[in-house]
C-alpha cells in the first residue's frame, strides 16, 4: 500500500522520569523513536522487520497491550528491558466517531487513557524502574500528519484523572476545517469533547487551549515554553517531516460543567506538540 503509515505511542511516567516509545512503519521503512526529558532518538529499520499480527514486532522488540519488550542496540541508543501494563483504561467506542467512516489524512486511536506500570528498562547504561508509574497508549494511521495541530496528554495528577486533547487542520474534499478530539477520564467517568459533538475551539496558541462544548469547558494553560525534542513525522506516507514534542512540561488544567469545577490541577509532566 502506497502513501501509508501507522504508528503506536507508548508513554511511561514515574516521578521525574518520562519515557515515550513510538514504533511503526511507513513506505520508506519501519522505525522506533524514543523520547525522554533530555533527548530523542530515531532508529530506522527495514520494512521487512515490521510484523503486525497479534503482537506488533519490530526487529528484536515487540509490543502488546499489556507488555512491551525492548531490545534496541544502535550506535546512539542502547535500550532494553520489559514493561508490563495493568488495569488498562480503554475509551467508549472509537475516538473518531462518525469520521471513522470517511477517508481522512490521519486517523487517531486511543488504546488506554491510564494504566499502572511494572518493570524497568536500561537506557544507555541507566536503569529506570517504572514500577508504580502511569502509562498511556494511542495510535495514528493514514498518509500524513496534519500540517498544523496541537496535541496534549497528561495523566500525572494527584486525582485519578487522564486528559488527551488534539486540535488539527483537517483537509476535507476541496476545503478544510479545524477538527477536535478530546477525552477527560475522571474518577472512572469519561467525558468527550469532539467536532462531531459540537465542540468549539475558543483559543489555540502556544500558551493555551480552550475547548467549549455546550456547558462543558476545558482550559489548558502551558506554564512554560519549551522547544521540545525533534521527531520524524509522516508526510505522504514517508517519515520525511520533522516535528517537536515536549515530553514533560508544567501545565494547568481546568474542566468545568457550567459554573461547577469538575477538575482542576497542575502537573509538571504534561506532554504536548504545538505545530503552527
Amino acid at each position: 500500500m502506497k502513501r501509508y503509515f501507522e504508528g503506536w505511542y507508548f508513554k511511561h511516567q514515574k516521578e521525574q522520569e518520562t519515557l515515550s516509545i513510538i514504533m511503526g512503519r511507513a513506505d520508506d521503512g519501519a522505525f522506533i523513536q524514543v523520547i525522554t526529558q533530555e533527548d530523542s532518538y530515531r532508529v530506522r529499520y527495514p520494512l521487512s522487520t515490521y510484523h503486525k499480527e497479534q503482537t506488533l514486532r519490530l526487529a528484536d522488540s515487540w509490543f502488546e497491550q499489556n507488555h512491551i519488550h525492548l531490545s534496541i542496540h544502535h550506535k546512539e541508543l542502547e535500550l532494553f528491558g520489559d514493561l508490563y501494563y495493568d488495569n488498562l483504561t480503554p475509551i467508549c467506542g472509537n475516538i473518531m466517531g462518525p469520521f471513522r467512516f470517511i477517508p481522512m489524512q490521519c486517523r487517531h486511536e486511543v488504546v488506554s487513557m491510564n494504566h499502572t506500570l511494572k518493570g524497568s528498562i536500561t537506557l544507555n547504561g541507566k536503569e529506570i524502574d517504572f514500577t508504580g508509574g502511569k502509562g498511556y497508549i494511542e495510535g495514528d494511521a493514514g498518509c500524513s500528519f496534519p500540517k498544523s495541530y496541537t496535541w496534549v496528554q497528561c495523566n500525572s495528577f494527584t486525582e485519578n484523572c487522564s486528559i488527551m486533547a488534539a486540535v488539527a487542520h483537517i483537509p476535507f474534499m476541496f476545503a478544510w476545517f479545524w477538527g477536535c478530539i478530546c477525552v477527560i477520564w475522571l474518577n472512572g467517568v469519561e467525558y468527550r469533547l469532539a467536532t462531531y459533538r459540537g465542540v468549539k475551539i475558543k483559543y489555540r496558541d502556544e500558551r493555551q487551549l480552550v475547548l467549549v462544548q455546550k456547558d462543558l469547558t476545558l482550559q489548558i494553560q502551558f506554564l512554560q515554553q519549551h522547544a521540545g525534542n525533534i521527531l520524524d513525522a509522516p508526510s505522504k506516507g514517508k517519515m520525511e517531516r520533522n516535528v517537536w514534542e515536549v515530553p514533560c512540561a508544567p501545565a494547568y488544567f481546568e474542566f468545568r460543567k457550567g459554573n461547577v469545577i469538575l477538575f482542576k490541577g497542575e502537573s509538571r509532566f504534561a506532554s504536548y506538540e504545538h505545530i503552527v
